[in-house]
């Protein structure tokens, strides 16, 4: 609750002090987590594919083209199981060997499928 300074609070009927209004229609997160925990449960595990060394060059020749702000679609091996995600290239640290897209640090080693959706 912001008040102007010399202005006095607006009460309720009851005597208490009346909330900002716009306090009410702020967004309730009732269900905090639970988006995140049903991607979780969606996940099918899998066992980790080597690339054959046709796909291995074909990601090489994609990864030495990627540049940040790039606009990307990345399938990557996260724990148990591939992973799918689009996102704008945010870092490129080779030296590292991560890609990092948006906020998701992905190793380069991980990755199966590298596609660039979208030149900066």
């Amino acid at each position: 609750m912001h008040e102007h300074a010399g202005t006095p609070p607006k009460w309720t009927a009851n005597g208490h002090v009346r909330a900002d209004r716009a306090a009410q229609f702020m967004p309730f997160a009732a269900l905090r987590g639970y988006y995140e925990l049903l991607r979780q449960e969606a996940r099918v595990p899998e066992p980790r594919h080597e690339l054959t060394e046709e796909e291995a060059a074909a990601l090489s020749q994609v990864m030495a083209r990627v540049r940040k702000r790039q606009l990307v679609r990345v399938r990557y091996y996260d724990r148990d199981a591939y992973v799918e995600m689009t996102g704008c290239v945010s870092q490129v640290d080779l030296v590292a060997r991560e890609l990092w897209v948006v906020k998701t640090k992905i190793p380069l080693d991980a990755i199966s499928d590298l596609e660039i959706l979208e030149d900066a």
